[in-house]
């Protein structure tokens, strides 16, 4: 049985939010950001919100209609996005990481830096679909959830000859996107903390294309 589908909307904001939240716990780079379980327990799902408001309104979120996993989407430009705002998208100006850190947790430097660090690898001079981040409840995964959702882009993206590109914050997650046709680039070392991949998808055409289930 395949894995339905749709586009959220404003009224699935607050079951993304306790989606993502929910996935991220034992995140690595959760972790790193908001170090010790109960602050994390506490603080994450405010990130997860600003997140989910940003793409809501730029990007696009992809859920399963059962609401266990979802998928948040952007479209970058060729120009885009540099070191210099929220992943490009937002509007955001040189303040933009600041003002997220502000409203989700003004004494950790972390929030911010997160962001400055990953902006400073993404990749500028090719238009991409970019996969910032994809969720599955916990006690869900492993069933491909997760393939479904990002196999419906990417087959997008090979009908339209349109790369893809993401960051994974696992060595788990990085062998599964591999699967997928992702390479990964040079890793992120967060200090003090742990690693994170770039990832490139170069569009598949002829007989390889599309993602297996």
């Amino acid at each position: 049985m395949g894995v339905v589908i749709r586009t959220a909307g404003d009224d699935d904001r607050e079951r993304i939010v306790r989606l993502l939240d929910e996935a991220f716990q034992d995140d690595p780079v959760s972790g790193w950001v908001f170090p010790g379980r109960e602050y994390r327990r506490t603080t994450h799902h405010r990130l997860m919100a600003a997140f989910t408001d940003v793409v809501l309104a730029d990007g696009r979120i992809d859920i399963t209609e059962d609401g266990s996993a979802c998928a948040l989407w952007l479209s970058v430009p060729a120009d885009g996005p540099g070191d210099d705002d929220t992943h490009g998208e937002d509007g955001a100006d040189d303040d933009g990481f600041a003002r997220i850190r502000q409203a989700v947790d003004p004494g950790n430097e972390r929030v911010e830096l997160i962001g400055r660090l990953t902006a400073g690898i993404h990749p500028s001079d090719r238009a991409h679909e970019y996969l910032w981040m994809i969720g599955v409840v916990p006690g869900r995964q492993g069933e491909g959830l997760g393939t479904g959702l990002i196999g419906s882009v990417l087959d997008r993206c090979d009908r339209e000859g349109r790369a893809a590109y993401l960051e994974a914050s696992s060595e788990r997650s990085r062998v599964l996107y591999e699967r997928l046709g992702f390479a990964a680039g040079e890793p992120l070392a967060l200090p003090d903390g742990p690693r994170m991949w770039p990832m490139w998808r170069e569009p598949r055409t002829g007989p390889e294309a599309g993602v297996a289930e």
